[in-house]
């Protein structure tokens, strides 16, 4: 299929056209016909997939086929949520590539900063919001946000969204918009807590799923140590004091975790930093632009928190700790062997994490190889 045969209006195609884009990704080809029909939709799929494109782009078609940008004073249309700044700023870049010749404004909306230049594009009117939480509410508070005539949601990253601590806001958020909309749902990981979020927001939905989580990159050397969980960090020790390990990323399963082992790790003099949701915008950005620049040569995050890293030259991935979903495991080893390179996963399993293990291998379709500590 090409992007041709989406049936996508002139204006969309010639902007798509200009972005080089010519076959869908399959998050694409499989979203864009369901969303164009009105549908609400569950799309499960990792970063990387093309799935900002595959709800932009029949977003602001529906809008511009509704000739919202003739109207004036603007309503605003579609709400786009978004748990950072980092996602927020990406997700407004490609509403103005997709819709260059659309003729709707947008506006992007996240706290951390002065909201004294985002109030001033509102006041001129605009169709389309992207938001993060907080800073949506907080105008919402002050009348500069109106959402009475919101047609179309997007819950952007929603696993990401809950495990930041938006879920209260979210509800907030919610009880502000009208019962007859579309409301679109992206996620990585499907846990309960998105089942419950699913059931309560949309109705009569279509799930898309694309590049399944049961198969990990082909080109990632995977292995695991079985190791009491006193001896972890003493078996990471180990491990980094090969300096072919130059870029590593940490996984813990908690946030008090990571800000410990990191701590821990710069006590031995390894250059560390922890990245999590607790941690400011200015604080992630700058640990995530230290490890890109190999500033900083270990990471250490939590699943949700290291959900956009996207290091070319990542070489090493390592389970600190285990994850309770199997499906969690492949999107945190995907963060290496990124645009057909190679890349390590290490695991360190503990007796408690045997479980855990064996429900990894279940989903892989393959037994991870053990190497002796």
């Amino acid at each position: 299929m090409k992007f041709e045969d989406l049936k996508l209006i002139e204006p969309i195609q010639k902007a798509v056209d200009i972005e080089g884009y010519t076959i869908p990704t399959p998050i694409q080809e499989k979203a864009i016909p369901i969303i164009l029909e009105g549908k609400d939709l569950l799309g499960c799929a990792q970063t990387g997939t093309g799935k900002t494109a595959a709800f932009a782009i029949p977003l602001l078609q529906m809008l511009y086929n509704d000739k919202v940008h003739e109207k004036w004073p603007r309503n605003i249309k579609a709400l786009i949520l978004t748990p950072t700044r980092e996602l927020a700023i990406q997700i407004g870049e490609s509403l103005g590539a997709y819709g260059r010749f659309a003729g709707l404004k947008y506006a992007v909306i996240y706290g951390g900063v002065s909201q004294i230049s985002q109030t001033s594009m509102l006041s001129k009117g605009v169709d389309i919001i992207v938001a993060t939480p907080g800073r949506l509410l907080d105008l919402v508070s002050q009348k500069y946000i109106r959402l009475g005539f919101l047609k179309m949601l997007v819950l952007d990253e929603a696993d990401r969204m809950l495990d930041m601590g938006f879920s209260h806001d979210i509800k907030r958020i919610m009880a502000l918009l009208p019962i007859d909309r579309q409301t679109l749902l992206f996620s990585a990981t499907v846990p309960p807590e998105i089942m419950n979020l699913v059931e309560s927001l949309l109705q009569d939905h279509v799930k898309v799923a694309v590049t399944p989580v049961s198969s990990p990159v082909e080109s990632i050397n995977q292995s695991v140590y079985f190791v009491d969980r006193k001896d972890k960090k003493t078996l990471l020790m180990k491990l980094l004091n090969n300096r072919g390990l130059d870029s590593v990323l940490v996984f813990t399963r908690t946030k008090h975790g990571a800000d410990k082992l990191a701590r821990g790790l710069v006590n031995k003099g390894i250059v560390a930093q922890a990245i999590h949701g607790n941690k400011s915008q200015v604080a992630r950005q700058q640990a995530l632009s230290n490890f890109k620049s190999k500033r900083t040569r270990v990471l250490v995050a939590t699943d949700i928190a290291a959900r956009g890293i996207d290091v070319q030259e990542l070489s090493h991935v390592i389970n600190y700790d285990l994850p309770d979903t199997p499906e969690t495991y492949v999107h945190r080893i995907g963060r290496t062997g990124r645009a057909g390179m190679g890349g390590t996963a290490l695991s360190f399993c503990d007796t408690e994490e045997k479980g855990c293990l064996m429900n990894i291998q279940k989903l892989i379709s393959k037994k991870i190889p053990v190497i002796s500590f």
